[in-house]
């Protein structure tokens, strides 16, 4: 997939609502495995810190997500 190609948007979206859900549709496991992991760390860290009342940590980590199923470029061939 190249940068900006309908797949990468799609993909994008996916991984703002659930982090990793863009990796995992471009074929990437172990990065959309981490993200997610990230995710709910991010999720229970904020969540602690603030004592549930603004538990942001996994929209931060999602936009994150979001951007790099974005900018992904996909296996490049020689």
């Amino acid at each position: 997939m190249a940068q900006g190609s309908t797949g990468n948007v799609i993909a994008a979206l996916c991984s703002f609502f659930v982090p990793g859900l863009g990796q995992l549709i471009q074929g990437r496991l172990l990065s959309a495995i981490l993200w997610f992991a990230v995710a709910c760390i991010a999720f229970v860290v904020t969540w602690l810190i603030t004592l549930s009342l603004l538990p942001f940590g996994w929209f931060v980590v999602s936009v994150f997500s979001c951007i790099n199923a974005a900018v992904y470029k996909g296996a490049r061939s020689a």
